[in-house]
Protein backbone atom coordinates (compact mmCIF):
# COMPACT_ATOMS: atom_id res chain seq x y z
CA UNK A 1 0.00 0.00 0.00
CA UNK A 2 2.99 2.37 0.44
CA UNK A 3 4.14 1.77 -2.96
CA UNK A 4 0.97 2.62 -4.40
CA UNK A 5 1.15 6.21 -2.18
CA UNK A 6 4.18 6.55 -3.93
CA UNK A 7 3.53 5.78 -7.54
CA UNK A 8 -0.14 8.20 -7.33
CA UNK A 9 0.68 11.05 -4.68
CA UNK A 10 -2.09 13.08 -4.22
CA UNK A 11 -2.30 16.09 -5.30
CA UNK A 12 -3.18 18.95 -2.87
CA UNK A 13 -5.53 22.00 -3.88
CA UNK A 14 -4.89 25.42 -2.58
CA UNK A 15 -8.27 25.75 -0.22
CA UNK A 16 -8.53 28.06 2.48
CA UNK A 17 -6.00 26.68 4.78
CA UNK A 18 -3.25 26.30 1.66
CA UNK A 19 -1.77 29.48 0.25
CA UNK A 20 -1.91 29.03 -3.62
CA UNK A 21 2.29 28.66 -4.59
CA UNK A 22 1.70 31.19 -7.29
CA UNK A 23 1.44 34.24 -5.63
CA UNK A 24 4.94 33.56 -5.03
CA UNK A 25 5.92 33.08 -8.53
CA UNK A 26 8.75 34.66 -10.27
CA UNK A 27 6.42 36.53 -12.74
CA UNK A 28 4.03 37.47 -10.01
CA UNK A 29 6.54 38.73 -8.00
CA UNK A 30 7.57 40.91 -11.06
CA UNK A 31 4.84 42.62 -11.87
CA UNK A 32 4.42 43.71 -7.70
CA UNK A 33 8.41 44.72 -7.01
CA UNK A 34 9.00 48.14 -9.02
CA UNK A 35 5.36 49.14 -8.16
CA UNK A 36 5.70 48.24 -4.41
CA UNK A 37 8.95 49.42 -4.35
CA UNK A 38 8.02 52.81 -5.52
CA UNK A 39 4.88 53.08 -2.92
CA UNK A 40 7.23 52.35 -0.16
CA UNK A 41 9.91 54.74 -1.46
CA UNK A 42 7.28 57.62 -1.65
CA UNK A 43 5.93 56.35 2.20
CA UNK A 44 9.70 56.23 3.44
CA UNK A 45 9.76 60.31 1.76
CA UNK A 46 6.65 60.87 3.83
CA UNK A 47 7.81 59.52 7.44
CA UNK A 48 11.28 60.82 6.72
CA UNK A 49 13.46 58.04 7.11
CA UNK A 50 17.17 57.58 6.89
CA UNK A 51 18.57 55.66 4.39
CA UNK A 52 19.80 52.96 7.02
CA UNK A 53 16.21 52.98 8.22
CA UNK A 54 15.03 52.23 4.85
CA UNK A 55 17.00 49.61 4.68
CA UNK A 56 16.59 47.81 7.84
CA UNK A 57 12.94 47.68 6.58
CA UNK A 58 13.43 45.99 3.59
CA UNK A 59 15.92 43.53 5.44
CA UNK A 60 19.10 45.14 5.03
CA UNK A 61 19.94 44.52 1.55
CA UNK A 62 23.56 46.26 0.69
CA UNK A 63 23.63 49.61 0.10
CA UNK A 64 24.53 49.64 -3.94
CA UNK A 65 21.40 46.77 -3.73
CA UNK A 66 18.95 49.63 -2.64
CA UNK A 67 20.38 51.79 -4.65
CA UNK A 68 19.88 49.85 -7.68
CA UNK A 69 16.11 48.36 -6.79
CA UNK A 70 15.93 52.36 -5.74
CA UNK A 71 16.52 53.10 -9.10
CA UNK A 72 15.58 50.94 -10.89
CA UNK A 73 11.92 51.37 -9.79
CA UNK A 74 11.66 54.83 -10.15
CA UNK A 75 12.60 54.59 -13.72
CA UNK A 76 9.89 51.55 -13.53
CA UNK A 77 12.08 49.20 -14.87
CA UNK A 78 11.73 45.71 -14.47
CA UNK A 79 12.78 44.35 -11.09
CA UNK A 80 11.92 41.16 -9.12
CA UNK A 81 12.15 41.00 -5.34
CA UNK A 82 12.23 38.30 -2.88
CA UNK A 83 8.85 37.15 -1.48
CA UNK A 84 10.44 38.31 2.52
CA UNK A 85 11.19 41.97 0.89
CA UNK A 86 7.42 41.76 -0.61
CA UNK A 87 5.74 41.09 2.48
CA UNK A 88 7.88 43.78 4.59
CA UNK A 89 6.47 46.02 1.65
CA UNK A 90 3.36 45.25 2.15
CA UNK A 91 3.31 45.83 5.69
CA UNK A 92 4.35 49.31 5.28
CA UNK A 93 1.40 49.78 3.21
CA UNK A 94 -0.60 48.41 5.70
CA UNK A 95 0.86 50.39 8.76
CA UNK A 96 0.56 53.35 6.31
CA UNK A 97 -3.20 52.89 5.52
CA UNK A 98 -3.88 52.22 9.39
CA UNK A 99 -1.90 55.17 10.65
CA UNK A 100 -4.33 57.14 7.64
CA UNK A 101 -7.32 55.71 9.01
CA UNK A 102 -6.74 56.63 12.52
CA UNK A 103 -4.87 59.63 12.21
CA UNK A 104 -6.85 62.91 10.60
CA UNK A 105 -3.82 64.78 10.13
CA UNK A 106 -0.43 63.29 8.38
CA UNK A 107 2.25 65.10 11.02
CA UNK A 108 -0.02 62.81 13.74
CA UNK A 109 1.16 59.67 11.35
CA UNK A 110 4.33 60.71 12.07
CA UNK A 111 4.58 61.81 15.30
CA UNK A 112 3.39 58.31 16.57
CA UNK A 113 5.54 56.54 14.73
CA UNK A 114 8.51 58.50 16.44
CA UNK A 115 6.99 59.23 20.08
CA UNK A 116 8.08 56.86 22.90
CA UNK A 117 4.61 54.40 22.79
CA UNK A 118 3.14 53.17 26.31
CA UNK A 119 1.84 49.86 25.26
CA UNK A 120 3.71 46.97 26.27
CA UNK A 121 4.47 45.31 22.97
CA UNK A 122 6.73 48.88 22.44
CA UNK A 123 8.38 49.30 25.85
CA UNK A 124 8.39 52.53 26.06
CA UNK A 125 9.83 52.81 22.53
CA UNK A 126 8.92 54.55 19.39
CA UNK A 127 6.95 51.73 16.85
CA UNK A 128 9.79 53.27 14.49
CA UNK A 129 12.15 51.33 16.49
CA UNK A 130 9.99 47.91 15.95
CA UNK A 131 9.73 48.48 12.46
CA UNK A 132 13.27 48.86 11.92
CA UNK A 133 15.00 46.51 13.99
CA UNK A 134 15.53 44.38 11.20
CA UNK A 135 13.14 41.74 11.28
CA UNK A 136 9.87 40.94 9.56
CA UNK A 137 8.22 40.38 12.69
CA UNK A 138 8.69 43.55 13.95
CA UNK A 139 6.65 45.19 11.38
CA UNK A 140 4.14 42.47 11.61
CA UNK A 141 3.71 43.34 15.08
CA UNK A 142 3.10 47.32 14.73
CA UNK A 143 0.88 46.27 11.65
CA UNK A 144 -1.09 43.91 14.03
CA UNK A 145 -1.18 46.64 16.71
CA UNK A 146 -2.28 49.18 14.37
CA UNK A 147 -5.06 46.89 12.66
CA UNK A 148 -6.08 46.18 16.16
CA UNK A 149 -6.43 49.91 17.15
CA UNK A 150 -8.51 50.08 14.57
CA UNK A 151 -10.87 47.41 15.43
CA UNK A 152 -11.07 49.85 18.60
CA UNK A 153 -8.65 47.73 20.73
CA UNK A 154 -5.49 48.87 23.06
CA UNK A 155 -5.74 53.13 21.89
CA UNK A 156 -7.70 55.25 23.79
CA UNK A 157 -10.38 57.73 21.59
CA UNK A 158 -9.21 60.26 19.58
CA UNK A 159 -11.42 63.54 19.48
CA UNK A 160 -13.54 62.91 17.08
CA UNK A 161 -14.54 59.35 18.80
CA UNK A 162 -14.66 61.02 22.33
CA UNK A 163 -17.09 63.50 21.01
CA UNK A 164 -19.27 60.81 19.51
CA UNK A 165 -22.92 60.93 20.72
CA UNK A 166 -24.79 57.53 20.11
CA UNK A 167 -27.41 57.56 17.74
CA UNK A 168 -31.41 56.88 18.75
CA UNK A 169 -34.10 55.41 17.16
CA UNK A 170 -35.37 59.04 16.15
CA UNK A 171 -32.01 59.54 14.13
CA UNK A 172 -32.49 57.09 12.20
CA UNK A 173 -34.24 57.53 8.28
CA UNK A 174 -35.43 54.37 6.65
CA UNK A 175 -36.04 54.91 2.96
Amino acid sequence: MVAQARRNPQRIEPGPDRLDAQRFAPTNRRRLSAPGLRTFLAIADLWGLSEEERRLILGLPSRSTYHHWAKTAREHGELTLSVDVLLRISAVLGIHQALEILHTDEADCIAWLRRPHHAPVFAGRPPLTLMTCGTQDGLLTVRRFLDAARGGLYMAPNAVDRDFTPYEDADLVLA
